[in-house]
């Protein structure tokens, strides 16, 4: 970063350490003429978040006023690029809280580490400011909620970045399938295959990289030494920042099964089972987990694998899994409808509806441009009409908690001989049918799964309601619901 950046950088960023900031609600009542422009602030761009500036910088109606991120070289680099375009007008700052002090700020677009998604999300809310959280908008199921409460509260437009609820080919295939063409649903299935390499061995604390404030970065998570080799992206392995890959490509097609089915509230009950197979490292989430659903009256199921994919296994009934897109290519993430009289299979472009015999019936192409969501996000933030926001704040709870939970159960779970694993879900038709193709992707990638251990998680019980734990395991479990909070880094109780 050049001296004369690093300059107006300091003298704009704000210092760290000033108290929550706690805003009047009535800075909420601004109304949009049809030409009024949406300031937008984009917090945390080492990686989505670029996609944030280049969609508010070039989308109509709205404009990129103010760049915020823990990390310096990052912020002044960006700070640098944008000055060039804006004449040296952008608003650059370190700490969040002072971000939100700005009346050039109408909305935030924030692309953090997992960790700091909801707290962000409800200090903006308590700012006046409207809101576009990157998936999953919560890191456990407490925070999900506050950010619930804390839209409803300040009257805010909280938008999640599960971009698919704008793409008009999701709706048309929902439809075509509800309408009862494919006859009566039996379960869905979502998948996340997506090989994601170790992370590494360190043998003791890794220097906290030049320019990033790590008080700053760490937020609500607990300051402890860096034990990984890269501080950014890899967070995503360890729990204390990050979800896994349920949480994190994951939480897009579980948004789709969540979505296709209707569920209002979270599954009474719960059960995963998976581990982190073939690699030694520093990571910590399990990189193979499958999640068994128990709604009623359409359970679903999904399956994440990071491990390489050797070639697509049989499914249980002679069709090809994971499914073929259109072009003969393994479909890598995405969902499977089973109906009595067929099924639809989809990835990132869309999917096809097939017959019983496999035979196509119809396709459905995806239809979203690259920032109609964030085109989205404007829209509702000018008209405050809650229908024109397509992924509000309890869509995206309730889709991300189902994420927390798959992975509280695999968290309380235990590790047991592949046989005893195997043994603890047979009486689950859907469960059983996925641990053949679980252990058979592991054998792929040398696992053997006779002498192997897999973690099992307990079938869970939860009480939608209260969105606590109950029953056998209930105390263990309901330990993951919320974290012990890094003061003043603190998810309130009253938003």
């Amino acid at each position: 970063m050049s001296q004369i950046t690093r300059r107006k950088l300091l003298k704009r960023s704000a210092a760290t350490g000033a108290a929550v900031l706690m805003l009047s609600s009535t800075q909420a009542k601004r109304v949009f003429g049809a030409n009024d422009e949406l300031k937008v602030a984009v917090v945390g761009f080492g990686g989505r978040g670029k996609e944030h500036i280049a969609a508010y910088s070039s989308l109509s109606g709205c404009s990129v006023t103010a760049l915020c991120d823990a990390d310096q070289n990052t912020l002044g680099k960006q700070a640098e690029s944008m000055d060039k375009k804006t004449g040296g007008k952008i608003e650059t700052y370190l700490d969040v809280r002072k971000l939100l002090e700005s009346k050039n700020v109408d909305a935030i677009a924030t692309a953090t580490p997992n960790h700091w998604h909801s707290l962000i999300t409800i200090w903006s809310c308590q700012a006046g400011k409207d809101v576009y959280v990157e998936k999953p908008i919560s890191h456990n199921i407490y925070e999900g909620r506050k950010c619930v409460e804390a839209a409803a509260k300040y009257k805010r437009v909280v938008q999640h970045g599960t971009q698919r609820r704008s793409d008009k080919g999701w709706y048309e295939a929902f439809d075509y399938i509800r309408k009862g063409n494919l006859g009566a649903v039996k379960w869905v299935k979502g998948f996340c295959y997506k090989p994601r390499p170790s992370i590494g061995k360190t043998e003791g604390p890794q220097p906290i990289p030049a320019g990033v404030n790590y008080d700053l970065w760490c937020g609500p998570a607990p300051m402890e030494p860096l034990r990984r080799k890269k501080l950014h992206y890899d967070w995503h392995w360890v729990w204390p920042t990050g979800n896994g890959d349920i949480g994190n490509q994951g939480v897009h097609e579980m948004d789709l099964c969540r979505w296709f089915v209707g569920n209002k509230e979270l599954p009474e009950r719960v059960m995963s089972f998976g581990g982190r197979f073939l690699v030694d490292d520093d990571a910590t989430t399990p990189n193979t987990l499958v999640t068994y659903y128990d709604y009623k009256p359409v359970p679903f199921i999904f399956e994440v694998r990071g491990l390489p994919s050797k070639a697509p296994t049989n499914f249980a009934d002679g069709k090809v899994w994971p499914p073929m897109d259109a072009f003969g290519k393994i479909v890598r993430v995405g969902m499977w409808i089973q109906c009595e009289d067929g099924y639809f299979a989809a990835g990132e472009g869309g999917g096809w509806a097939y017959d019983k015999k496999g035979e196509k019936k119809q396709q459905f192409k995806q239809q979203l441009g690259r920032f109609g969501h964030q085109e989205n996000f404007v829209k509702a933030c000018k008209s405050r009409k809650p229908e024109d926001n397509v992924a509000d704040a309890e869509v995206a709870h309730l889709s991300a908690a189902c994420c927390h939970l798959g992975n509280i159960s695999y968290q309380v779970g235990k590790e047991v001989p592949a046989a005893d694993a195997q043994a603890a879900v047979k009486g689950n038709a859907q469960m059983a049918e996925a641990y053949e193709r679980f252990s058979d992707h592991l054998a792929k990638n040398t696992f053997d799964p006779k002498t192997g251990k897999i973690v099992v998680g307990p079938t869970l019980t939860l009480d939608p309601k209260t969105e606590r734990f109950t029953g056998e395991f209930a105390d263990e479990a309901n330990k993951h619901v919320s974290r012990d909070y890094r003061k003043p880094y603190v998810v309130p109780e009253n938003v």
